[in-house]
């Protein structure tokens, strides 16, 4: 299926952007009446048009049809791309009236069910067969074998509006990925290969404990309990499990969820003759749908009228050509006339009606007849192909790496423990009086202990907490207005260094209004405020501004009809905007700026509807808008034969190109115009600076009239852009100078001093002019020229040398009349100075940059859907202040991570050292922790923890600190001292208490009655166990903080799930004091033992304060001495090292280019705890298709020696073996 969807046939060597013509060995198969032209091999194969493929023979059944075809005929337009379909299905006019629509009104919004029927033949060429080779006959559909059947069934709801149409077509949805079942996600948990290791120990342990208790013979008295550790330990293991799966079930929904969301979004379509937006997932088979510049096409289609629309289907069919689309009747009328037997024309192949989805709008705008939505689209059958997981994000991989040495350590200790516990067992086999199936018991007993260490010890908790962070952070930022559509930006954006914003509608409301204007020479209103940014010094002294400047009611009546015409002509035909409906309320849908312009043409100068307005205009060429040179064009017949090009832009560019100025508004047949003296220029060029030094933007708006079109300067051209359109843009007369007011969002301010507390540098890059841009940057705190801050002109910026780049941007606070590629150098030269770069864009030319930084905020509302393609945030407000909240949340993810990781770590160490150290001391080889004590310490450190301390939402002083640098590891050296300072502490208090406990607290182990003995010793291993729990209990409220500030309660209250979760440990473990029993091997406590129980676990607070007072400097200088090294004794370490001294260092870009498509980390122990402890995480479709995609057609490749030397750095994971880990890699 996904090669005859990417429009590569078996049989056809076309590449996949060309129209699929037939070979001369075909004319068999034609049918006489079809023309055909040998000198360039095309004809019209009508006969094998509509043939069934294996792939779709499904798609042509359909009961009651009561449309002319089934989604299988109109999968034939583009399998591949088919001029012979298109015609066989009697083009946009048969397609019109087959799939009952209208190309003008589109469908009706009161469809429900649809009466008769309309049949094929009545609107299909004569003659065409309707299933192709089988005649009229329908395909036999082949049962599933797995070679690209259709995906799974997808049931839709056939009730309501437009009910026919969606039973035959299906709506725009792909059938949901079928989550995993509890009981899967508790398999994949449970298939972990240490847990069933211990579940085969316990299981052997209860049958011995069985025969034990029912086969051997009891002294009077002697309770009957042998069986009661198997027991325990298959419990513990239920849990364990239990939690896991619950916790693995709520991650997934939440991430189901994103991808949900992610996948939303709106797009105008015209149905009942007027514009709407629809979610894309109501766009119907039969819509007559708009394209705009940066669309990404959601659905099949054929073009029915535009201008200048070329579309990018390398995502779609990997030809990286942009497509131009030639309106489906001349298609249409060319086809017939080869039918007649016209010969075919030359460049027959590049007459192109298709729209295909998945597909981007890189020019123009038109609209498009709906052929083919959700799995029946090209894009969706793709997709379904395509269900997959997510990948790792670095920080898990980082994880993954530390797990393993983590991992290494536990698995050495536990093999060491038991190497001596076994010899010591030996030992003392001689003298042993004990039944053959008690020695075999307590060998079993050792060897639980040993793995149990292994199952403390490897933190399969570590990619949990990250998981858990990021599935809480992702789920509370949407909440901020902040959905992430690549995982990994959620934790780079807590070490972004820098924000690169737009101004319009990110630091301004982009609510805008049309408040000062100067028409011409002779008239203006508004624009008279004191500026706020006053021009440079070295500017020229300004001239006084002549022009009369009246209230805006007497504006309007000093307008004649004709310079009223010309108002409304200019900016209603050369706009793309257009009357929509948002909220209830009438209102203009599309560019902010085009709609203020038409308000104020509609409120004052009494517009009437722009569709109208259009309609009466007699549209010859319309020049798309190109920032590049910042302005638009069309080219309009006049009723007297003349053309007349209308301009509408950045003001200061149209002023440079215009020779003459409306000099009479007043006139009421012909506009009066004048030449534009020097004078004038200077007055216009002033008034330009005085709007923008009051915050207004400003577009200008100019005309030339032509006697024919094409002039003799465009002769030839074929495709007019606005390049080419500047050989004939000067000369031109001078309309207006509009003032548009944006305000600046209320919250912008703040934001903008929360980033510079949290030492994050905001720069403004705009389109607008400088004097603007740097009087809203000081108006909202970016701009500071007191403190060396640059403000720049995009022009003059991407003149600049490599070496002058990287002086000038650390100062760089505003880059005005910026170009896409402008911001493209910004981000490069930033990344290349060392910082992480967030950048904000909407347009469809701000996609390398977006796709350059390391965070990328695409515009959910004015954005283009290619932006949101290439960015890893989608704004849903379009509001700086989100992207604040973004960082905050970025870092509250890190510090979730850091905080688990401080607090596993203590416990690891103090876990594995006191079950060594107490199991090698004892004569019986028992661990004071015994095997269901340490799977419930193991619950307690693994599950519980990263429930409570991965989801802390971010505190107000989160951003009280510097960015981490990308090259910061995962253990700072403050984390450090405290994880070294807490295990010191604890061992201190469990070992002085294991072997000094009975003499300091009077335990009488040594007692000659060897049942008061036990119990006494059941006691003091009871207390050591209560004290050791509550240890970490306290040690964990003490880990809420990883700088050296002593209050670790700040936010308690906000974290319900740190408090509940405490409740449920600390309840957990009373309830296990007090009736553990037998299961736990303990005894119930008294009052003195639970306050002392209590009392030393709570030392972890004033202990960690203490901590927190030696200073960091000190605890750094103390690493060197305490580094242990690693020994270099496996000969592979010794050639990867070899290896690593011979690489050369890479450059930042290049490292970026590796580390995007190096494999992740080979994983070591961790791999044998199973694929919940290797991975969390689901990925996202969206992401995932994108990717893939990517990889399939070739655009991005990577050798496999690359790849394995990349793989193997990762499986060896940061050098050395020291107590502080250094990270490796950005960090991103």
């Amino acid at each position: 299926m996904a090669d005859h969807a990417l429009g590569a046939s078996e049989h056809e060597s076309t590449t996949p952007s060309t129209i699929k013509t037939h070979s001369d060995d075909d004319a068999s198969t034609i049918p006489p009446a079809v023309g055909s032209d040998k000198a360039n091999g095309f004809r019209l194969n009508l006969r094998d048009a509509l043939s069934p493929d294996q792939t779709n023979e499904d798609m042509y059944h359909v009961d009651n049809n009561k449309f002319a075809f089934s989604p299988g005929q109109l999968s034939k337009l583009l399998n591949p791309k088919s001029l012979d379909a298109f015609y066989a299905l009697g083009g946009l006019a048969g397609l019109e009236k087959g799939l009952r629509t209208d190309r003008h009104a589109g469908l009706s919004v009161d469809e429900q069910t649809l009466d008769g029927s309309v049949s094929f033949e009545d609107v299909a060429p004569k003659g065409v067969p309707k299933h192709g080779t089988l005649g009229d006959a329908l395909p036999t559909p082949k049962t599933d074998d797995g070679k690209g059947a259709p995906g799974p069934a997808h049931h839709v709801d056939t009730s309501g509006q437009f009910a026919d149409r969606k039973r035959v077509f299906k709506d725009n949805r792909l059938p949901e990925k079928k989550s995993k079942s509890l009981l899967e996600l508790a398999w994949i948990t449970y298939n972990d290969k240490v847990l069933i290791l211990l579940t085969a120990a316990a299981v052997v342990s209860l049958a011995l404990g069985l025969y034990q208790t029912f086969g051997v013979k009891h002294e009077g008295g002697e309770a009957k309990i042998e069986w009661v550790e198997g027991v325990a330990i298959m419990v513990a293991i239920f849990i364990v499990v239990a939690v896991g799966t619950l916790n693995d079930w709520q991650m997934q929904r939440q991430f189901d969820t994103l991808n949900k969301k992610a996948g939303d979004r709106t797009v105008k379509v015209i149905r009942s003759g007027k514009s709407a937006e629809v979610s894309v997932f109501d766009i119907m088979v039969g819509d007559v749908m708009h394209l705009f510049t940066g669309d990404m096409v959601p659905v099949d289609g054929i073009f029915i009228d535009g201008h200048g629309v070329k579309c990018d289907e390398s995502s779609a069919t990997g030809e990286s050509d942009l497509l131009k689309k030639v309106p489906a009747d001349q298609v249409f009328a060319v086809l017939e006339s080869i039918a007649r037997g016209a010969p075919a024309p030359p460049d027959v192949d590049k007459l192109d009606p298709f729209i295909i989805s998945g597909s981007k709008v890189n020019e123009g705008t038109g609209t498009f007849l709906v052929t083919a939505v959700g799995v029946n689209s090209s894009y969706g059958r793709i997709m379904m192909s395509m269900h997959t997981d997510q990948e790792d994000t670095p920080l898990q991989k980082k994880l993954n790496v530390l797990a393993d040495h983590i991992a290494k350590f536990g698995a050495g200790a536990a093999l060491l423990l038991f190497i001596v516990l076994f010899i010591k067992f030996l030992a003392q086999l001689p003298n042993s009086t004990a039944t053959p199936d008690q020695k075999g018991q307590n060998f079993l007993r050792l060897f639980i202990t040993s793995v149990t260490v292994v199952v403390v010890a490897v933190p399969e908790g570590l990619p949990l907490a990250v998981t858990l962070a990021l599935a809480f952070a992702t789920t509370r930022m949407m909440k901020d207005n902040n959905l992430v559509r690549v995982l990994k930006a959620c934790e780079t954006m807590g070490n972004a260094t820098t924000v690169c914003s737009d101004k319009t509608g990110t630091l301004t409301q982009n609510k805008m209004t049309v408040v000062a204007t100067t028409l011409g020479k002779s008239l203006s209103f508004g624009g008279t405020d004191a500026p706020l940014e006053e021009p440079d010094e070295k500017a020229e002294k300004p001239v006084e501004i002549t022009i009369p400047n009246v209230p805006v009611t007497e504006f309007v009546k000093n307008l004649g009809a004709a310079i009223r015409h010309l108002l409304v002509q200019s900016n209603a035909v050369n706009s793309t905007a257009f009357e929509g409906e948002a909220d209830g309320d009438k209102t203009f849908i599309g560019s902010k700026t085009e709609a203020a312009l038409l308000t104020f043409c509609r409120d004052h100068l009494a517009a009437g509807p722009v569709d109208e307005e259009r309609a009466n205009a007699n549209i010859v060429q319309v020049v798309p808008f190109d920032s590049a040179v910042k302005y638009m064009a069309t080219v309009v017949r006049l009723p007297d034969g003349r053309f007349r090009a209308y301009v509408k832009g950045a003001s200061e560019i149209l002023l440079a190109r215009c020779s003459r100025v409306v000099s009479d508004p007043e006139g009421q047949d012909e506009i009066a115009t004048a030449d534009m003296t020097d004078n004038d220029r200077a007055i216009f060029a002033q008034t330009i600076t005085s709007y923008a030094g009051q915050t207004l933007r400003t577009i200008g708006s100019s005309y030339r009239d032509f006697e024919s079109w094409p002039p003799p300067e465009l002769e030839g051209i074929q495709e007019l852009t606005a390049a080419q359109f500047d050989k004939v843009h000067k000369d031109m007369t001078l309309v207006a100078i509009f003032g548009i007011k944006d305000p600046l969002r209320p919250s912008v301010i703040d934001a903008i001093k929360d980033c510079r507390r949290a030492g994050v540098t905001v720069r403004m890059v705009t389109g607008d002019n400088i004097l603007t841009g740097r009087a809203i940057a000081k108006e909202c705190g970016i701009y500071k020229p007191s403190e060396g801050g640059i403000a720049m002109e995009g022009p003059v910026f991407r003149r600049k040398s490599e070496e002058e780049l990287k002086k000038i941007v650390p100062h760089l606070q505003v880059l005005a009349r910026s170009s896409p590629e402008d911001k493209r150098i910004l981000v490069r030269t930033l990344k290349e100075l060392g910082e992480t770069v967030a950048v904000t864009g909407d347009g469809t030319n701000d996609a390398p940059a977006l796709k350059m930084a390391d965070i990328g905020f695409a515009m959910g509302i004015a954005g283009t859907e290619v932006a949101k393609e290439a960015a890893s945030i989608i704004l849903l407000d379009d509001n700086f202040a989100s992207i604040v909240k973004g960082i905050s949340w970025g870092r509250a993810v890190n510090d979730s991570v850091k905080k688990f990781l401080q607090f596993q770590l203590t416990v690891n160490v103090t876990a594995v050292v006191l079950t060594f150290v107490s199991s090698v001391a004892s004569s019986t080889e028992e661990s004071v922790l015994n095997a269901v004590q340490l799977l419930w310490v193991n619950l307690i450190m693994d599950t519980f923890a990263a429930l409570a301390l991965a989801t802390d939402p971010p505190a107000p002083s989160i951003l009280d600190r510097q960015p981490d640098k990308k090259s910061a590891g995962l253990i700072s050296t403050r984390m450090g001292k405290m994880i070294i300072g807490q295990a010191i502490c604890q061992l201190a208090i469990t070992l002085v208490l294991n072997f000094g406990g009975s003499s300091l607290l009077n335990y009488d182990i040594h007692s000659p009655d060897r049942l008061i003995a036990e119990h006494e010793q059941r006691r003091l291993s009871t207390f050591i166990f209560n004290t050791f729990v509550w240890l970490q209990i306290f040690n964990e409220l003490n880990n809420r903080r990883l700088d050296n500030k002593l209050n670790i309660f700040e936010g308690i209250t906000r974290n319900y799930f740190f408090m509940v979760i405490n409740l449920i440990m600390i309840g957990g473990q009373v309830l296990i004091i007090f009736v553990g029993g037998q299961a736990f091997k303990i005894t119930p406590l008294n009052g003195k033992e639970w306050g002392l129980s209590i009392g030393l676990g709570a030392i972890s607070l004033p202990w960690g304060a203490l901590i927190r007072l030696f200073p960091d400097a000190w605890a750094a200088a103390l690493v060197p001495h305490i580094r242990i090294p690693r020994p270099n004794v496996w000969p592979f370490n010794r050639k990867k090292q070899q290896d690593e001294e011979k690489q050369r260092p890479v450059s930042s870009s290049e490292g970026e280019k590796q580390e995007e498509f190096a494999a992740p980390p080979l994983r070591t122990l961790t791999s044998i705890r199973g694929a919940r402890a290797a991975k969390h995480v689901r990925r996202g479709l969206h992401e995932y298709v994108h990717d893939s995609k990517a990889r399939m057609m070739g655009r991005s490749k990577v050798s496999v020696a690359a790849a394995m030397a990349r793989m193997g750095d990762a499986a060896s994971g940061p050098g050395g073996g020291g107590i502080f880990v250094e990270g490796k890699g950005k960090g991103k």
